[in-house]
């Protein structure tokens, strides 16, 4: 009755569903290690971002990358801005309009200065019109902001050009920007949340980031993943089993046929 199973066609859908459970299983698992990874990285942030303010020194030094542990961590550091080595970032869109975000070098001495993002201003008129930036205070000031890595094609998405209006970059990257500073940039950025004194004008705070839901599409991808290895199992088993039950009856049916032809041969010769 089985051995329908060892016909080239069955042979083909065993051979699919072999395939699939596996690339399946993969796919689940590939899914839960993205939602341990994201709500990792959500409890690290949101974490960071609760955290009390640490002086800056403690987790950025020059020529020291940031740690991915640290991101958005709150810092605190204080020093004098310094106005006529500003940058303005572009392609930075905020709540749906387009703008720039606003570097500025605060030196905090001893050969040394951070960039700060001061926030975000609304882009000009055109592409070449420089935008409106209020400028930074004056004298001794203490920035309260998050630490950020600094950013590269591969974190931000964005790609490097050349030929950029004077004062213009694309990316916030203290390597690159430090070039052409008469100070040593520490390694990442701050994120402005407050300062002291506050400035009468002042660029659109930069928003919280957004931690989402920690990876719940990829628990919800990876529960489907695992359902559908379920599907195919039991979607085999019901070919089978119909395959199975269509034989059955196509046999009963041959007996009957056959049964039904010896009764009528027996009739026909029977003596009367």
């Amino acid at each position: 009755m089985y051995r329908f199973l060892l016909t080239p066609r069955w042979l083909a859908l065993h051979v699919v569903v072999l395939l699939v459970i596996p690339a399946f299983v993969f796919l689940g698992r590939w899914q839960f290690g993205r939602f341990e990874e994201r709500s990792a990285n959500s409890e690290r942030v949101t974490a960071n971002i609760e955290a009390p303010p640490v002086p800056l020194e403690r987790l950025a030094t020059p020529g020291r990358p940031v740690r991915e542990d640290d991101r958005f961590r709150k810092v605190t550091v204080a020093g004098t801005y310094d106005p006529s080595h500003a940058l303005v970032v572009r392609r930075r869109p905020q709540e749906g309009r387009a703008g720039y975000y606003v570097l500025t070098p605060l030196v905090t001495g001893r050969g040394t200065a951070v960039i700060v993002n001061r926030g975000w201003v609304r882009a000009g008129a055109t592409a070449d019109t420089p935008p409106e930036v209020p400028p930074p205070p004056t004298g001794q000031v203490t920035v309260t902001g998050r630490l950020r890595p600094s950013e590269s094609e591969e974190s931000s998405g964005i790609r490097e050009r050349s030929g950029l209006p004077p004062g213009q970059v694309l990316l916030i990257n203290t390597d690159t920007i430090g070039k052409g500073l008469p100070y040593t940039l520490v390694g990442g950025y701050v994120e402005l949340t407050e300062q002291q004194p506050r400035p009468a004008a002042a660029p659109v705070p930069v928003p919280e980031p957004d931690v989402g839901a920690g990876g719940g599409l990829n628990l919800a991808y990876g529960v489907q993943w695992w359902l559908f290895i379920g599907i195919a199992l039991g979607g085999w088993i019901l070919l089978i089993r119909r395959e199975v039950a269509e034989r059955m009856a196509a046999a009963e049916g041959s007996d009957g046929a056959e049964a039904g032809r010896a009764d009528a041969e027996g009739a026909r010769t029977s003596p009367r």
